[in-house]
């Protein structure tokens, strides 16, 4: 016995629903994947910055200790740690400013702006 068309278009539609229903748990998933990936991210790279100070700390209080042991007085030493650390944060912020030449999702608002994109030799 074959279906009539009202019973064809009712299974259609529920095979529509239940794909619309799997892709919506899909959806779901992935979402709640990225979350925790980018969670664990997020601490990989704050657990890497806080051993990486340490680390930084070690060099300027170690070079510290050398320059007190061959006869540098307290001020020259503090002084000297001082502008190590100066010297290094304009270093690390002369390299963002060069990666920070174009601002994120600029794409995206050149194409809502309507403005054609930038030449190859431009970016």
């Amino acid at each position: 016995m074959e279906a009539t068309p009202p019973e064809r278009l009712s299974g259609l539609v529920a095979r529509a629903c239940r794909l619309a229903a799997d892709f919506a748990v899909l959806a779901v998933m992935d979402a709640r994947y990225s979350a925790r990936r980018a969670i664990e991210i997020v601490g990989v790279v704050v657990v890497t910055s806080v051993l990486l100070v340490t680390a930084w700390l070690a060099l300027v209080v170690a070079a510290s200790v050398w320059l007190l042991g061959s006869g540098t007085s307290w001020p020259g030493v503090l002084g000297l740690a001082a502008l190590l650390n100066i010297l290094a944060a304009l270093i690390a912020a002369f390299w963002l400013k060069r990666r920070l030449h174009e601002l994120p999702f600029a794409a995206t608002l050149r194409q809502l702006r309507g403005e054609p994109p930038p030449e190859e030799g431009m970016r």
